[in-house]
């Protein structure tokens, strides 16, 4: 049995066995299962398991193992139950467990979320499966644009590197071109409206097939439409609104003709709704948004960047950075690139400021040693999740300064200004390749400048004299856990 085996039968034992998984599946560092029983959860258990840096409660239950076991221990459960990942796990006693689970409904009412959370839990979920091809597909295009940049400068020529530029630029295109598709079929999914037609409203709104002399009018302004107007909002709003004439249209129709008659019609309504009404609407209500949002970093300078920069770590710790996604690609829609990408990710990097300050001065503690010795790397390369739960909020204070860290790098980035990232993909040094017209010494000085912040806030600030002292993290996470 290899070490994800058994973190995966471990998880299992501590949530109340398979048969209390719905389904499973992960991000880049969590494994998110949908319990049936929240009652039969064992959360001190989960959390004292090692491999368990961290345990959410939100629709799912988050279980944070780290960037590369995640994926793995999910394709264990996966295993084990027996279907692929995402899809419901069959239990023998499926009756029972929903009797019981409906009969102390009452008993998890703090598992409930408020509706604005649920939304944004909603948008994470669209948006999550995407992460690694927003990953792949941008770190391709940042290779080819800076092979594009050195042929530019005449620093390489030549046929074959005109060929392997236009290559990653097709690769690129293969998700950026076509990502109001996907998201029409990870939204569909999310609001309960069959995939396919989900994904033929995304391709809707990029007008396939229009040209110069065949254009529509968008109804408000008089204008030819745009191909992709309105972006992500227009599709997400579409699909949602898919979802509940569907679901009404299977309730009224017959069976016999159900198939044939609820796709059309749903099709055809939304479909004129989405070219005549939802387009033109979400396209301003897109531009004013991006608008307010360059304004405020324009305006605010250092201030607004040192604002998003050290509130962004808590928003990750909660899992809610995904709900920015959608802003990212509407700013990058709107003009190439997304100012707001490069200041939040200066969050990341005060924690990677905050772990170099916990490694000199508690030198002699090897446990806090060990464990950033795992999570720091990582960290380094964008993935702060290790750091936040295996380091930093368990110790506390660690925490808060590697928040001011990061409000340190975000004000350094805001000072600088208009430095964006073309595409969404990790932060930390991961981000540099993405960085936009060539601006990565100042994307650079921002991360030293987090680095630096968050060490010396750290060194000074941010330890206790329990913490200096040899091997007593453990107690000081499990009084975290305790507390929690």
């Amino acid at each position: 049995m290899n070490k994800e085996e058994k973190l995966a039968k471990d998880i299992l034992h501590a949530v109340g066995s398979l048969d209390n998984v719905q389904n499973v599946i992960h991000c880049m560092t969590r494994v998110r299962l949908k319990i049936k029983d929240y009652n039969k959860v064992d959360y001190d258990q989960l959390k004292a398991i090692d491999g368990v840096m961290g345990v959410v409660e939100d629709d799912r239950l988050q279980v944070v193992v780290g960037p590369g076991t995640s994926n793995k221990v999910a394709n264990v459960i996966s295993k084990m139950s027996g279907v692929d990942l995402g899809e419901d796990i069959p239990s023998n006693n499926k009756q029972r467990v929903e009797d019981e689970a409906q009969k102390n409904k009452s008993n998890f009412q703090k598992h409930k979320q408020k509706p604005l959370q649920r939304f944004f839990k909603v948008i994470a979920n669209i948006f999550i499966p995407l992460i690694p091809a927003f990953v792949g597909a941008g770190l391709i295009g940042g290779i080819g644009a800076l092979l594009t940049n050195l042929v530019t400068a005449e620093v390489i020529g030549g046929a074959f590197i005109t060929q392997l530029i236009l290559i990653f630029d097709l690769i690129k295109n293969g998700m950026l071109a076509y990502l109001a598709i996907f998201v029409g079929i990870n939204a569909a999914k999310q609001f309960g409206a069959t995939p396919g037609l989900g994904g033929v409203i995304g391709g809707t709104t990029l007008l396939t097939g229009l040209t110069e002399d065949k254009t529509l009018t968008n109804i408000f302004t008089g204008d030819s439409l745009l191909p992709g107007q309105g972006g992500i909002i227009g599709v997400l709003l579409a699909v949602w609104l898919l979802s509940l004439i569907e679901k009404r249209l299977h309730k009224v129709i017959p069976n016999a003709i159900d198939i044939i008659v609820t796709p059309t019609l749903s099709l055809l309504f939304i479909g004129l709704l989405t070219v005549f009404l939802i387009m033109p609407i979400a396209g301003f209500i897109s531009n004013g948004l991006v608008g307010v949002i360059n304004t405020i970093i324009d305006t605010g300078g250092m201030f607004s960047g040192f604002i998003i920069g050290a509130f962004f770590l808590p928003l990750v710790m909660f899992g809610l950075h995904h709900m920015f996604t959608p802003i990212h690609i509407e700013m990058i829609n709107h003009s190439g690139q997304t100012f707001l990408l490069p200041i939040a990710a200066m969050a990341g990097a005060g924690q990677v400021g905050a772990a170099l300050a916990l490694w000199v001065k508690c030198r002699k503690n090897k446990e806090i040693r060990n464990m950033i010795k795992g999570a720091l790397p990582v960290g380094f390369l964008g993935i702060g999740e290790p750091l936040i739960y295996g380091v930093t909020l368990p110790l506390g204070r660690p925490f808060i300064t590697a928040c001011i860290g990061g409000g340190i790098g975000g004000a350094v980035i805001g000072g600088i200004g208009h430095i964006g990232a073309y595409a969404i993909g990790p932060s930390g040094v991961s981000l540099i390749p993405l960085i936009a017209d060539t601006k990565y010494l100042g994307y650079i000085i921002g991360l030293l400048a987090a680095y630096l912040g968050g060490f010396v806030a750290t060194y000074l600030f941010g330890t206790t004299k329990e913490m200096v002292k040899p091997n007593n993290v453990g107690d000081v996470k499990n009084e975290y856990i305790n507390e929690t």
